[in-house]
């Protein structure tokens, strides 16, 4: 009888995680034929946190054009270089279309750091100078004469997707780049009250110790957990449930499944080599971020 049971575990245990995945593909909304910019701090962030928000994304049949900018190198080991050709395996095995698609910064303001937080107004005008660069002289005049003082936002993004206020692992950097992103979209915004923001910014929701480690066990509960901060929400049709309502949802989750969850291992087994310590392998055999990710959008005021 003890055998039976042994044996029969992991099959309920996967075919509840199929469903699961299954659940949320078909009933969360989907971002579509989207220009999206994936922000992190270093090299492996991508593989570690945000794998399954890559892989759903980067489906050819949703249209989205995704990139990732990195705001440094990773060179607190002195391996920065590579660690740049890392993150460009790891960016191909996640299904990004072309190296040229993952930029990473290599400035001295942005170290490698658990300590050293960032400035945010320095990451406000590194995302300006990317994705929102100011009006040339010429235009700017062209278009006082033709009596448009007020110009809608614009932007070469529609979506930014990032850490939230925690940092997920509460890592200084990560908690940097949220305050930049925000600080960033609320001076885009400035004297701009009567327009709605070109980007949309999503961030990755910080669990507790517990959540983080019990991989895909994780995936009842923040599925649950989404569906009720959606509903009144604009995602939210009290007919059909969540994923009607598609422009800028409130929420999105990604559940991959057992294939998709491989390539997220992967990417860091085969692309990160040289952050493979011990620790790793537990983070990637446990972690509830290699297999679940759940994002909200943030509100920009």
């Amino acid at each position: 009888m003890q055998i039976y049971l042994a044996l029969a575990i992991p099959i309920i245990l996967t075919t509840c995680w199929l469903y699961t995945a299954h659940v949320a593909r078909s009933s969360f909304p989907h971002l579509r034929q989207k220009r999206i910019c994936l922000l992190i701090a270093h090299p492996d962030d991508e593989a570690m946190f945000f794998a399954p928000t890559i892989l759903a994304l980067t489906q050819e049949e949703l249209g989205n054009h995704v990139k990732i900018l990195c705001f440094s190198s990773g060179n607190a080991d002195k391996i920065g270089v590579i660690r740049k050709r890392e993150i460009l395996s790891s960016a191909s095995i996640l299904g990004l279309r072309s190296p040229s698609d993952v930029f990473v910064l290599d400035d001295g303001s942005f170290p490698d750091s658990m300590t050293t937080a960032w400035d945010h107004s320095k990451i406000a005008k590194v995302l300006e100078s990317a994705f929102s660069p100011p009006l040339s002289p010429e235009n700017s005049l062209q278009k006082q004469a033709n009596g448009k003082k007020d110009q809608a936002p614009t932007a070469t993004i529609d979506v930014l997707i990032t850490f939230d206020r925690g940092g997920v692992s509460g890592h200084t950097n990560h908690i940097s780049l949220h305050h930049g992103a925000v600080r960033w979209l609320k001076e885009m915004m400035k004297g701009k009250s009567g327009w709605e923001s070109p980007v949309t910014l999503y961030t990755l929701t910080s669990v507790s110790i517990l959540r983080k480690f019990i991989s895909v066990l994780d995936a009842p509960f923040t599925l649950l957990r989404c569906v009720i901060q959606s509903m009144g929400s604009d995602s939210y049709n009290s007919k059909g449930g969540i994923g009607k309502v598609e422009s800028k949802p409130l929420r999105l989750m990604y559940l991959s499944d057992i294939m998709a969850y491989r390539r997220a291992q992967k990417a860091m087994t085969q692309a990160h080599k040289s952050q493979m310590r011990w620790f790793r392998w537990g983070w990637i055999t446990v972690g509830r971020y290699m297999v679940v990710n759940d994002l909200k959008r943030e509100k920009i005021t």
